[in-house]
């Protein structure tokens, strides 16, 4: 970790104000892609695999204090940054950085939209743009992320995966019949679909 008083955003205070202090863009957020600033080190802060944000090991409380450093995320080679438009600082990701927590379905240009809310209240459409992906869990199951924005993921909850098995249907791709979910005019193979008929 760099030292105290190298860097203005290596204490909460400072991160607060420099959060606080950048540009909003016409979609409300940071323009952080834009921003290839100096890093500055790592900073104690870490996002549990629960999606509890914790700084020098303590959980941060304030859902607004969360909201604002999600804001100013940035991942680049794996790694995932706090930035602003003058500095850069690391920070650990034991998984994916947010958590999708709330799904509807509505009724799209293309057929069924799927749109979940993360644990932030960002809402996202699940679209070409905004992938599922399905990656197998430690215990042998499947675990779906979202991707949200320049490469940050929210993972989906327990019970909306199985509300995404609920509405799953079976398709040809490439040649073999998969078990997946459309949605935004795409379509996410989630798993072999004799594979999925035989766990059901």
């Amino acid at each position: 970790m760099a030292k105290q008083g190298q860097s203005p955003i290596q204490n909460l205070d400072g991160l607060v104000a420099a959060a606080t202090g950048v540009g909003q863009s016409a979609k409300g957020l940071p323009p952080v892609h834009l921003w290839n600033p100096p890093f500055c080190g790592d900073l104690d802060m870490r996002i549990a695999s629960d999606g509890t944000w914790f700084y020098l090991g303590t959980p941060i409380g304030r859902p607004a204090l969360v909201r604002l450093f999600s804001t100013i995320l940035k991942r680049e080679d794996g790694k995932h940054f706090l930035v602003t438009p003058v500095e850069k600082v690391g920070i650990q990701v034991d998984d994916a950085p947010f958590l999708a927590v709330e799904m509807v379905k509505d009724a799209g240009a293309d057929g069924p939209l799927l749109r979940f809310r993360t644990n932030v209240d960002d809402w996202v459409p699940c679209d070409r743009e905004h992938r599922l992906r399905f990656e197998v869990a430690a215990d042998g199951g499947l675990m779906p992320y979202l991707h949200v924005r320049a490469e940050l993921w929210a993972k989906v909850t327990r019970a909306l995966y199985y509300d995404l098995v609920d509405i799953g249907e079976e398709r040809v791709v490439d040649g073999r019949a998969m078990f997946g979910i459309a949605s935004g005019g795409a379509y996410f193979a989630m798993a072999d679909a004799e594979q999925v008929r035989g766990a059901l």
